[in-house]
């Protein structure tokens, strides 16, 4: 399969969440001076996969089925949370010729010369290297470039695998997560999202996510900052001062729900109640008013009755969340909450999962209403069916009407003029902000 004298092919498959992404874009330049990454046939593939939800591993296993057929002499390896999953007997998969856990990320060279050299099996557990030492220049294929600042997680929430794949909290300090910036927007990316397993639990011994954020911010060149999804814990005073403070920092936050009802809540170990979760909300609007809200949702947890449901329903309207996750629950074995009796019937699942679904569009068609007739600055991205689009940074997905002069990674002043499929479509005003 390798070819005379040429370097091996590799190709990096990215499965899961933004730390992910941020973890394949750090393997592939640890990998770049010795292997050749590719998009297509590759000698070897690394599936960087998840294993958080059930339709996570399912997807994983048929893009390694999919490659098998396809691909039969190539290497197939698989790294990261699945891996460590395999490791811990929380799962299993087959197709893999090797498993790697995610300390395996900054040794990448080394797992795709074991795989290229024959060995099989799941690689031994080795240490987690400093998160300081983790690092990239550059973000391929986006405009807006993850930085990861800490990973792990010290809840331990009764459905979620994450501290047995990820482990306990540990976060990168601010000084290696500012210099890490300072060269993504010296290299032209025009959006840092700052990124994180538990990003609420950012806690490193040189200060805090307030004046990180307040880091970025100093950073010439930088046109805008966002936050990733974080716990409402992570919601303090100083945190949304900061952001209150620049028109650079996005009005928009993720905070995960999961569940509007303090039972449910209770049992998912979720660390807050639904009470304390509004109390975050009015802290960030009683400061940004035009702030916009993004959340998860998880339906059909064990015990979550139709009474429960309406609360997280009427959480939803009281919140107006302008963007919505749902998930419905899987049981995910070596979990607590896989033992919990009072299991909710896929029908009904599917079914409140669909009422959520609705109720959730409504919203954000409101809210995106709210906004015809204003300017907005839109981030362009890419074209999709012939159109420019790119994101507000109150992140509404945006389309460009006619043919206007513009190129990725361009802030634009757009005039919104009508609302479609869920998203704003605008004309390009005169005024454009080269990169």
């Amino acid at each position: 399969m390798i070819r005379r004298n040429d370097r091996p092919r590799v190709r990096i498959i990215t499965f899961g969440c933004r730390v992910n992404q941020y973890e394949s874009e750090v393997m592939r330049s640890l990998l770049i001076p010795r292997f050749d990454i590719v998009d297509g046939k590759a000698d070897l593939f690394l599936l960087n996969a998840c294993t958080v939800t059930s339709l996570a591993e399912r997807k994983a296993r048929q893009a390694m089925r999919k490659l098998r057929r396809k691909y039969p002499l190539a290497k197939i390896v698989v790294i990261g949370c699945l891996a460590d999953s395999v490791s811990q007997g929380l799962t299993q998969i087959e197709g893999a010729d090797l498993l790697a856990g995610n300390a395996w990320k900054m040794r990448i060279c080394d797992v795709v010369r074991c795989a290229l050299g024959n060995q099989q099996g799941l690689l031994p557990a080795v240490e987690l290297s400093p998160l300081s030492e983790e690092h990239i220049k550059e973000h391929v294929g986006r405009v807006r470039a993850f930085l990861k600042v800490q990973d792990g997680c010290d809840l331990a929430c009764t459905f979620c695998r994450t501290t047995q794949v990820r482990g306990r909290s540990r976060s990168k300090p601010v000084v290696s997560a500012l210099c890490e910036a300072r060269e993504l927007v010296a290299r032209g990316y025009s959006e840092i999202i700052i990124a994180g397993i538990n990003l609420a639990q950012y806690a490193p011994p040189d200060g805090n996510l307030g004046s990180l954020a307040r880091g970025i911010l100093a950073i010439d060149g930088l046109r805008r900052l966002r936050l990733s999804s974080i716990n409402p814990a992570g919601i303090s005073a100083e945190l949304v001062d900061v952001f209150a403070s620049d028109p650079r920092a996005c009005p928009h936050f993720h905070l995960p729900l999961q569940s509007g009802d303090d039972v449910v809540l209770r049992h998912m170990a979720r660390g807050y109640t639904a009470a304390f979760y509004l109390s975050r909300v009015s802290i960030i609007r009683s400061v940004i008013p035009d702030a916009i809200f993004g959340t998860d949702i998880m339906v059909g947890f064990p015990g979550e009755t139709e009474s429960a449901f309406l609360q997280t329903c009427l959480l939803i309207k009281e919140v107006r969340f302008a963007n919505l996750h749902i998930f419905r629950y899987s049981p995910r074995y070596g979990t607590i909450a896989a033992g919990f009796l009072n299991l909710v019937t896929e029908q009904t699942k599917k079914e409140r999962a669909h009422s959520i679904a609705s109720l959730g569009e409504a919203i954000r068609s409101i809210e995106a209403e709210r906004l015809l007739g204003k300017r907005k600055k839109v981030l362009i991205e890419n074209k999709s069916d012939g159109e420019w689009r790119g994101y507000t940074r109150d992140y509404f997905d945006t389309h460009l009407l006619g043919e206007p002069s513009v190129a990725p990674g361009d802030e634009v002043d757009v005039r919104i003029v009508k609302v479609s499929n869920n998203c704003l479509v605008g004309v390009k005003e005169n005024k454009t902000d080269k990169r």
